[in-house]
Order: C-alpha cells, then structure tokens, then sequence
C-alpha cells in the first residue's frame, strides 16, 4: 500500500460553486466590517463613542480597532490577504468577545462575535493555501 501524496498548497475548494460561494461569504463578510463596523467608529457614531467609554481604553482605541476592522474587510477581498485576513479577524472577535462578557459585562452581547469568528473561519478555511503562503520557510 502506497501513501497518496499531500494535496499541494494552492489547493482550492472542491467544487467551482463552492469556491463562488466563499467569494460570496468574503464580500459581504468584508463589507459588513468596512461599513457597518469600522465606519461608525471613524465617524464618531455616538453607540460606538459610549462603548469605548465604557471599555476604558480611551477613544485612540477606537480607532485602533476600527482601522483594523477596516483592515480585515478590505483584506478579505484581496486573494493573497483572504485568509490570513480571516485569521486576524477571528482574532479580533475573540478580543471582542471578551470584552463585551467580562468588560463590559454584557455576555448577551456575545452573538454578534460568535457569528462573526464563525463565518471568519470558514473563510480561513476554504483559503488555508493563503495562510500557509505566508508562513516563514513553508515551501511555494
């Protein structure tokens, strides 16, 4: 019995319908944190104002994690960055979640990150490739 070799690292997903319906989930995954996430907190919308008031951390945070927010949609976008761009946003979620459980203690807020690390990982996902192109010394 012979072992069958490892599937090479551009790997896609198995079907053409499957790798329409990533972009799909990218997109709006992306836009959804462009939009409704990152640009309230560039615009100074007041519910985004008082929930960096209430963190602690100062209104700089805000921006800090609007800009990767930003960051993160634009990158899911992008080929080479969907991946690692889903990986530091499912990041960014477990941060969120934390804070609105323990911080902010508001533990019903949690849906919002918990949805959003999931549809993250499935990204991350269907474009481990992506990720594995960007880990030092891995062979291309």
């Amino acid at each position: 019995m012979t072992a069958s070799p490892a599937a090479p690292a551009t790997t896609r997903p198995t079907s053409r319908a499957g790798h329409r319906a990533l972009w799909v989930l990218q997109v709006l995954v992306g836009v959804f944190f462009v939009v409704a996430s990152a640009a309230p907190k560039f615009l100074g919308d007041p519910y985004a104002v008082a929930i960096f008031t209430d963190i602690g951390a100062g209104q700089w945070f805000r921006y800090v994690v609007g800009a990767i927010e930003l960051a993160g949609g634009v990158g899911l976008m992008v080929p080479r960055l969907a991946g690692p761009a889903a990986v530091g946003l499912m990041g960014l979620m477990i941060g969120a979640g934390y804070t609105q459980a323990v911080v902010l203690d508001a533990p019903e807020m949690l849906v919002s990150p918990v949805i959003l690390f999931v549809l993250a990982a499935v990204v991350a996902w269907g474009r481990r490739a992506s990720i594995a192109a960007w880990i030092p010394g891995r062979d291309r």
